[in-house]
C-alpha cells in the first residue's frame, strides 16, 4: 500500500511540477507588418536583368495586389503573417503561365528580402525596397 501511495504522490507531484513551469496564458501571434504601398527592385535571371514594381494591399494577413516588369505584368495573391510574406505571380511569358513563387522576410519598415522560385525550377535572391 505504501507503494502505491509513494507512487500516487510522485505523478501529483510531477504533474504539478509540470503546470508550473508551463504558460499560463497563450503566446499572441506576431503583429503583422504594413507593407501596404510600392515596392521595387531589380535584379539579374537566367533570362537577363528583370525590373519590377509590386504594389500590395494587405488586410487581415490576406495579401493582394500587381506586379510589373520590363517581362510583363500579374496580379498577386498571398499572405502576410508576422515578418513572412508569400505570394505567388502567375506570369505569362513566351506564350507560358509561369507560377513564380515569392517567400519573404520584412527586414524593416522599408525592406523586404525575398527568394523566388519559377515554377519550380530555381530562381534569385533580392530585396525590395518601398517607394516613398
Amino acid at each position: 500500500m505504501k507503494s502505491i501511495a509513494l507512487l500516487f504522490a510522485t505523478v501529483v507531484g510531477t504533474l504539478a511540477a509540470a503546470a508550473a513551469v508551463a504558460p499560463t496564458a497563450a503566446i499572441a501571434a506576431a503583429p503583422t507588418a504594413d507593407i501596404n504601398g510600392t515596392w521595387t527592385t531589380s535584379f539579374d535571371s537566367q533570362v537577363g536583368q528583370q525590373t519590377y514594381t509590386y504594389n500590395f494591399t494587405v488586410a487581415d494577413g490576406k495579401l493582394t495586389g500587381h506586379s510589373k516588369s520590363n517581362l510583363g505584368e500579374s496580379d498577386l495573391t498571398g499572405t502576410v503573417d508576422g515578418d513572412k510574406v508569400t505570394f505567388v505571380e502567375n506570369l505569362k511569358y513566351q506564350d507560358q503561365t509561369l507560377a513564380i513563387t515569392y517567400t519573404g522576410q520584412i527586414v524593416s519598415a522599408d525592406e523586404i528580402h525575398f527568394k523566388r522560385d519559377v515554377a519550380g525550377q530555381g530562381g534569385e535572391e533580392f530585396t525590395a525596397k518601398r517607394q516613398k
